[in-house]
């Protein structure tokens, strides 16, 4: 089979799309034919070196696929040879096949396509975490999503929509602007114009946010913080930007609000039923037509540079998918 390898920490360009051994699923383990992978900043930092996860050299990154089960390992009850399921995996994903646990493979939905499902498990699965679990987000408040045109950023409009919550997106340009509206944004910030906290603070009456979704970091975190509520409450998503913020703890203790981290992976492993549910409640969603996942760039295997470029020069509007087919 074909896979894309990391055999040196680096920069993405360094990446080699090589013939690799097909996997043998172990204890719990399911083998999937790969159709789709979807790529997610993460897989970047990894390949960098940058991630708290660090994989031993040479190793195939990618975190999430959408593909048929063509073979089971011993003990697997869950799941059938011929299931069309999405999945998410500590690496592997970036190939023709890859093993997956049983218990991280989920149905995918009867209206999805491969693409859709390769772009779900970790976008919508954080991002409903988040909003649910960690900002435990009501119906009539309102929501800041920095960087919103991104992956996550799309993912959380939706969802916070179906959840009656009203979105202010925020990103550097009116394209993205658009897209995040067309997404269902109902207020929009371009921070590259605009002063962030002072046009939140208009779109808002003065109140400011109730809560911040920021997977940025870097500049417009403080003034994203400066801009929330009493109560509020800041979801520490990630630092796509680079830099991590340093923000002043004071004013937590001025605005009574909360920062709150949000590490979906981490807490998916530890309450695996609970995970389970908010994928049902999401594939639910989405089989009723209350929204649809959103693939803007899919790029065939052989073309995993210019996929990787969409995201590290920070162009891509949505997921940004390879397609195995």
């Amino acid at each position: 089979m074909r896979a894309i390898v990391c055999n040196e920490l680096g920069s993405t360009d360094d990446l080699a799309l090589q013939e690799s051994d097909a996997p043998t699923p172990g204890k719990g383990e399911i083998l999937v034919d790969v159709k789709a992978a979807g790529i997610n900043f993460p897989d970047v930092l990894t390949v960098q070196g940058k991630y708290q996860f660090k994989p031993p050299l040479p190793f195939t990154p990618g975190t999430e696929v959408a593909g048929i089960v063509t073979a089971v390992g011993e003990g697997v009850s869950s799941r059938k040879v011929g299931d069309k399921v999405i999945s998410t995996l500590p690496i592997g994903a970036f190939s023709e096949q890859c093993v997956a646990s049983e218990h991280s493979a989920y149905e995918m939905g009867k209206s999805m396509s491969f693409e859709q499902g390769a772009g779900f498990s970790i976008t919508y699965g954080t991002s409903y975490y988040a909003l649910k679990q960690r900002a435990k987000i009501q119906p009539g408040e309102t929501l800041l999503v920095l960087g919103a045109a991104g992956g996550v950023g799309i993912a959380t409009i939706q969802i916070a929509k179906a959840m009656g919550v009203t979105v202010i997106a925020a990103a550097s340009s009116e394209d993205k602007l658009d897209f995040a509206c067309q997404a269902g944004a109902d207020l929009r910030i371009n921070y590259s114009t605009e002063n962030l906290k002072e046009r939140v603070k208009e779109l808002t009456g003065g109140k400011g946010v109730d809560v911040v979704y920021d997977p940025v970091g870097g500049d417009y975190s403080e003034q994203a913080f400066r801009s929330i509520a009493w109560d509020g409450r800041f979801l520490v998503i990630g630092f796509a930007s680079g830099p991590i913020p340093a923000i002043p703890l004071n004013l937590a203790l001025l605005k009574g609000a909360s920062m709150v981290g949000v590490f979906w992976g981490a807490w998916a492993a530890r309450f695996p039923l609970e995970s389970r549910q908010n994928f049902q409640e999401l594939i639910d969603m989405v089989d009723s037509g209350t929204f649809s996942p959103l693939v803007t760039e899919v790029y065939p295997l052989d073309d995993y540079k210019a996929a990787f470029a969409s995201i590290t020069e920070r162009r891509a509007k949505g997921k940004v998918i390879l397609s195995m087919a």
